[in-house]
């Protein structure tokens, strides 16, 4: 994790989770940056490695249920009930415009150790799925509105890959970043719910982070071999 990171205050969720994402989130990875800058429209990340992160994207995030999905049927908390139903909605949309997006800018690229590649995010898929189906109060709410709060920057990425493979991408009808944060706030207060969430939202960042960590190992090796 990064040294970054705050470490946890009593009462202060919303922030904890703000500086996480910030800290540890997609944009603060250097190869998610590479792919998110208007440079990457010069070719600094080819189409070849736009369509490998779509690709395991999808394989990350592209199933029904999802965390968000999965954590709306774990909570029980009325301040998160009508943020739960918006965000799992809009993310169905992100799903298809994901598989769209995958679909547009064509096969992941041949890359060496691929089954050990898609084996890995197989398993983050089931590391995600077991987080936000937790029993743990909190757990999967912080790992669901991490998701929101990271989900941004992720979608800079798939927008360019949109651009470059010829599509108009869509408008992102998640939640917003302040209503997100309002409902943490809603949410936690307990010392105990406070901790859980924010242990589900450094776990889904850390799954993050290790996407992002693979598909830049993975465009290295791409280059060695040309």
């Amino acid at each position: 994790m990064s040294e970054a990171a705050p470490r946890y205050q009593f009462g202060d969720i919303s922030h904890v989770l703000e500086a996480l994402v910030s800290a540890d989130g997609t944009a603060a990875h250097a190869y998610a940056n590479r792919a998110s800058s208007g440079v990457a429209r010069d070719a600094l990340l080819s189409l070849g490695d736009l369509a490998d992160a779509a690709y395991y994207l999808c394989m990350l995030h592209g199933r029904h249920p999802g965390v968000i999905d999965h954590a709306a049927t774990r909570s029980a908390d009325n301040a998160a009930r009508v943020w739960l139903i918006e965000a799992a909605d809009a993310f169905a949309a992100e799903r298809a415009y994901l598989a769209q997006v995958t679909v547009a800018a064509g096969p992941a690229p041949s890359t060496a150790g691929q089954s050990d590649c898609e084996s890995t995010v197989g398993q983050q898929r089931h590391a995600l799925d077991m987080l936000a189906q937790s029993d743990r109060r909190g757990c999967a709410m912080g790992a669901a509105m991490a998701l929101v709060l990271d989900w941004r920057a992720v979608r800079h990425v798939l927008d360019i890959a949109a651009v470059r493979a010829g599509l108009e991408p869509h408008r992102c009808h998640l939640p917003e970043r302040a209503a997100t944060l309002d409902v943490a706030r809603a949410v936690g207060g307990d010392d105990a719910i406070d901790r859980a969430m924010q242990f589900g939202a450094r776990q889904l960042l850390n799954q993050h982070r290790g996407l992002w960590d693979l598909l830049a190992a993975r465009a290295d090796v791409r280059a060695r071999q040309n």
